[in-house]
């Protein structure tokens, strides 16, 4: 069974900074390298090499890929293999308040002290080279799910794929992709045909490819590749089909059909990323789940700052009283797409004035972004993303939502801007959404007086 992470032991806000000692590491492995991000694998192969290939002795894993959607696909597969009974490691990234929840061994987040243990070991056995902190992480968790029995790793992609710290597993049980839209160009290129080039570079010769529903240009770089490789395609809307009907979520492959609960995660979106969990265990001898642990698994899931409905809290009480608050960390124009559909879904359902709380990082499409929310909303509130030094100015944010004809403000913080709201008259209290930047949604948790779970 699933278990959550722990909460704070206190009702106080709890910090976004990592504990003394493992602030400490990561400021020391941060100086290793100039650059946050520099795509490549000869460093990994370099520290993996004098960990003794930690990496060869983890237990069967499944390869996660995509721009939108991963971490969702990932939270689907860890509850249905818990449900099953089995054992579960997991590495996921970005975290939203603490480092820890990076890591997960046999379903419980690391340890504050086998982390640090873990981090030492890799920095000892660095010895100064130049390496990137993420890299590092990566290496730490490899070494962390080597030393402890499970019986699947879930590994989610960084960055990209094809140069991602993660693409050193020679043959997972699948290669999955989530779907592929337009982000990172820095790193990725400008096109869906570049970026897809990037995010297929984790398929394996011979390992069955399971991957959403794509762009026709994504779709076409997928199968290129999975047929120079001889990989198995299981392809949505090919090989496997998913569906909503009567608020259920109905999944179909040559295998037969699986009727099931509703995801808990909301959004239409979230059937789609629960089909894709499915399918992969599906395409898989390894492992045999039945339809009990389907069904539990799609029904327990949870993933922070996906469309969540905010629990009371210091931060919340800022705002209007008996208002609807809910969190998104979606950063791109796919993203923002996905949730505006959601809250046209909450819209039909109870209908409240929309007010949009957003901060985003300065490489950020935000007028491709907001205009998502245009038919819905003309009140946007830019704010700052604390302690992020390339984030997007208020000022710039709401030069984007004004291009799109949209009321904006500009609040120094989130807990401004809710209190702001409370001197408006509203004839019924408004829906809040707060998004554009999972670092602005871990900020809002540790507002909040809260965990991610």
């Amino acid at each position: 069974m699933s278990q959550p992470a722990a909460k704070p032991s206190s009702d106080k806000p709890c910090s976004n900074r990592p504990s003394p000692q493992l602030g400490d590491i990561l400021a020391r492995l941060t100086a290793l390298h100039p650059k946050r991000i520099d795509l490549t694998l000869d460093r990994m192969w370099r520290i993996l090499e004098r960990l003794d290939h930690p990496e060869r002795k983890l237990p069967p894993v499944i390869h996660v890929a995509g721009t939108n959607g991963k971490g969702s696909t990932v939270a689907y597969l860890r509850a249905i293999l818990e449900a099953a009974g089995l054992r579960v490691h997991v590495y996921t990234s970005p975290h939203l308040v603490r480092i820890n929840e990076r890591f997960r061994l046999n379903g419980v987040l690391v340890s504050d002290d086998e982390l640090r243990s873990a981090l030492v070991h890799c920095e000892t056995v660095n010895g100064g080279a130049p390496i990137t902190v993420f890299e590092m992480e990566t290496a730490a968790a490899f070494t962390l799910f080597a030393q402890h029995p499970a019986d699947v790793v879930l590994l989610e992609v960084g960055l990209g794929g094809r140069l991602d710290a993660t693409n050193v597993i020679d043959k997972p049980l699948a290669s999955v992709i989530a779907p592929i839209g337009i982000d990172h160009r820095e790193f990725l290129g400008d096109t869906l045909t570049q970026i897809a080039t990037e995010k297929a570079g984790i398929i394996k010769k011979g390992v069955p490819v399971v991957y959403a529903e794509q762009p026709v240009e994504a779709a076409a770089v997928i199968e290129r590749q999975a047929g120079r490789l001889h990989a198995p395609l299981h392809g949505c809307g090919q090989s496997w089909h998913v569906n909503v009907e009567r608020s259920r979520l109905v999944y179909q492959d040559d295998r037969g059909l699986l009727d099931l609960s509703a995801p808990r995660l909301f959004g239409r979106h979230q059937f789609d990323n629960a089909g894709l969990a499915i399918a992969t265990l599906r395409a898989t001898d390894l492992l045999s789940i039945n339809a009990q642990a389907f069904e539990a698994g799609i029904a327990r899931a949870q993933w922070p700052a996906r469309m969540q409905r905010l629990p009371a809290g210091p931060l919340i009480a800022s705002g209007p009283a008996d208002s609807e608050v809910w969190l998104d960390g979606g950063h791109n124009v796919d993203g923002g797409r996905v949730v505006a559909a959601a809250l046209g879904d909450l819209e039909e359902r109870v209908p409240r004035p929309l007010v949009v709380i957003v901060g985003m990082m300065g490489n950020k499409d935000a007028a491709g972004f907001l205009a998502n929310f245009a038919g819905q909303t003309r009140h946007i509130i830019a704010v700052p993303i604390p302690d992020q030094d390339n984030a997007m100015t208020p000022a710039a944010l709401a030069d984007a939502a004004r291009t799109l004809g949209m009321r904006v403000e500009t609040a120094d913080s989130v807990e401004s801007a809710l209190h702001s709201l409370t001197q408006l008259a509203y004839e019924t209290p408004p829906r809040i959404l707060i998004t554009g930047s999972l670092y602005l949604a871990g900020s809002v948790f540790a507002a909040n007086g809260s965990l991610p779970q």
